[in-house]
C-alpha cells in the first residue's frame, strides 16, 4: 500500500483478516523528506541495506551500524 487515506479502512471492511504492509519505497520516500538534502543519498544506501536484508538478524545488525554512524532515535 501507498498510505493513501482511507484505503486500509475500505479493505478491512471487505477483507476483515488481512494483513496491511506499507509499501517500503514510500516509507522511505516519506522518511527522506525529513533528512538535510546533501545527507540523503548516504541514508538511503544505509536503509537499503536494512531492508534487503535476507534475516530479520542482519537487519538488525544494519540497523544497528545506523545508529551507531550517528543516526538517532530510530524505532527498532
Amino acid at each position: 500500500m501507498d498510505g493513501l487515506l482511507g484505503l486500509n479502512e475500505a479493505i478491512r471492511a471487505v477483507y476483515p483478516e488481512s494483513e496491511i504492509q506499507r509499501c517500503i519505497v514510500h516509507q522511505v520516500r516519506n522518511s527522506l523528506k525529513f533528512i538535510s538534502y546533501k545527507d540523503r543519498k548516504e541514508l538511503a544506501r544505509d536503509l537499503k541495506a536494512i531492508y534487503t536484508s535476507a534475516t530479520e538478524e542482519t537487519g538488525r545488525i544494519e540497523l544497528d551500524k545506523l545508529n551507531e554512524n550517528g543516526v538517532k532515535n530510530i524505532q527498532t
